[in-house]
């Protein structure tokens, strides 16, 4: 081993803490949802929209999607909450591109313009209303 390649080996472990921390959590926090059961009265406050006003939320359904996928029911994950299970498999992509820059040494950017982010909120607005609706009922949690 050359003397590079021993500074080298440090500097990359160094670089994927801060990724391999942000795992943990999200793995530490899709395994209490596994264990702990959202479909269960009581485990979990409900959602303070939906108990004041009757709308689905956005995030309504999220612990049992959650809970769901982390069981490997795909379809029931979808029904709780198709936006969720979207967003796992977003953070999955991001997560891998993240991991691969930080071996490479490059720093992640994400560099999302005003289209892209009317885009995610154009997207985020039509589920919500479209869950909320008589013929978007298969969104529902």
């Amino acid at each position: 081993m050359t003397a590079e390649t021993e500074r080298a080996a440090p500097a990359v472990l160094t670089r994927l803490l801060v990724p391999a921390g942000l795992l943990a959590a999200v793995a530490g926090a899709f395994a209490y949802v596994g264990a702990v059961d959202p479909n269960e009265p009581g485990h979990y406050p409900a959602c303070p929209l939906l108990r004041l006003t009757g709308i689905y939320c956005p995030g309504c359904g999220g612990l049992r999607s959650a809970h769901a996928f982390v069981h490997g029911d795909i379809a029931t994950a979808l029904g709780a909450n198709a936006l969720a299970v979207v967003g796992y498999g977003v953070f999955a992509v991001v997560w891998t591109v993240w991991v691969v820059k930080a071996v490479r040494g490059r720093p992640l950017r994400i560099e999302l313009g005003p289209v892209q982010l009317w885009g995610f909120g154009a997207l985020v607005a039509i589920f919500t209303l479209v869950r909320n609706l008589p013929f978007g009922s298969w969104l529902h949690p």
